[in-house]
């Protein structure tokens, strides 16, 4: 195997591949990227047995071949190289690198030994890119990351005609978002578990690229329970997460509200920032409601205290409700709006953050549930 090849789109291709590899594999061979060189062109690829990434890359070959190296030691050292162009060569058992006047030789894994990459999946239907990232990134903030229990750190897709569906909760908030795509068939009814580190690392990558991405679900056979994606010349696959038993947390939402806030969102944010800093790990942020406008707390009566008023709209009876601050903020800076409409029931339920448009109307297709911390004044 010998290549040339620019070296952004070497450090791209395997900064992404090698973003998905286990710390600590269970064999040796699954740290490494696979560099395949054929038909003029370089494939970047990685499978740690849940989940595959591969990228295309164009190359000046000399020779076609294979070589496995570790993926974090290349990812390093090709994003440290200078702005020149890249040779690669594959001798014996070692990988060497030119770069202008750095070289780089590297111990080489055996091929072998490599387990073969996944298939994609039988086509689903496409999204856009922009549009299919800024869904993702606003549900998979809400995903949970202990991983004893596995259901919680998933992001539930439903695909129902032309409608997707994608919710994630952590048993302390939930969110929601709902939007549309172009399925290949129009009955499609499917829903599927996904990891959500997965799915937001996948969306991030895809959706600066533009265009289209492809969704790819396993509907039966050797490869069911899995999802692939598909966009330029990037794709990933991955094993979904067993949500026989994923809880009907749509229910959640309540249907009435007897109190409603419309408030600035990056205003709000600072604020409970700012208050926060006096706050412990466990101490929540108070929000007081009136219709004087908003008056954000923390701390306690023998600890450093903190408190800041601002502007808000309020209607219904005054209340007191306290949040988690930062949990507080992931659902903020997610809406993708300027001003946020927060829907109270009362102190003590959950409230609903959603995004509001220049008129102050809540703009369909995004909720943002938070459970409040019970508190004594």
């Amino acid at each position: 195997m010998k290549f040339r090849v620019e070296r952004d789109s070497l450090a791209d291709a395997v900064a992404w591949t090698a973003k998905s590899l286990p710390n600590r594999p269970s064999v040796p061979v699954l740290a490494g990227v696979m560099l395949r060189v054929a038909d003029g062109r370089l494939h970047v690829s990685g499978f740690d047995y849940e989940v595959s990434s591969q990228v295309d890359v164009e190359v000046q070959a000399d020779a076609d071949g294979a070589a496995l190296v570790s993926g974090r030691l290349l990812a390093e050292i090709t994003k440290a190289l200078p702005g020149k162009p890249v040779d690669i060569a594959a001798v014996g058992s070692h990988l060497e690198l030119v770069c202008g006047s750095a070289r780089f030789t590297l111990p080489t894994m055996p091929v072998e030994d490599y387990p073969t990459l996944p298939e994609m999946p039988a086509a689903a239907g496409t999204i856009d890119a922009a549009t299919f990232a800024t869904a993702v990134a606003q549900v998979a903030v809400a995903a949970g990351r202990d991983e004893t229990l596995p259901m919680m750190t998933g992001v539930r897709v439903e695909l129902n005609g032309t409608s997707i569906a994608m919710l994630a909760t952590d048993r302390y908030r939930l969110a929601m978002r709902e939007l549309e795509w172009s399925p290949n068939d129009p009955d499609i009814s499917i829903n599927a578990l996904v990891p959500a580190r997965t799915l937001n690392d996948t969306a991030k990558t895809l959706g600066p690229l533009g265009g289209q991405v492809t969704l790819a679900l396993a509907h039966g056979g050797a490869g069911e329970g899995m999802i692939g994606f598909a966009g330029g010349t990037r794709r990933t696959t991955s094993r979904l997460l067993d949500g026989a038993n994923y809880p009907p947390v749509r229910s959640l939402f309540p249907s009435t509200s007897n109190a409603q806030a419309k408030v600035s969102v990056a205003a709000l944010v600072e604020v409970v920032r700012r208050v926060a800093l006096v706050a412990e790990r466990t101490t929540p942020v108070l929000l007081s409601f009136s219709d004087d406008g908003l008056v954000v707390e923390a701390g306690g009566s023998e600890e450093a205290r903190a408190s800041e008023a601002m502007e808000a709209t309020f209607t219904g009876e005054a209340l007191t409700i306290g949040f988690n601050p930062q949990y507080l903020i992931d659902g903020l800076q997610n809406l993708g709006s300027a001003t946020a409409v927060l829907s109270f029931i009362d102190a003590f339920k959950p409230a609903v953050i959603a995004p509001a448009d220049d008129e102050g109307e809540i703009v369909p297709g995004y909720r943002y549930l938070i459970m409040p911390i019970r508190v004594t004044r």
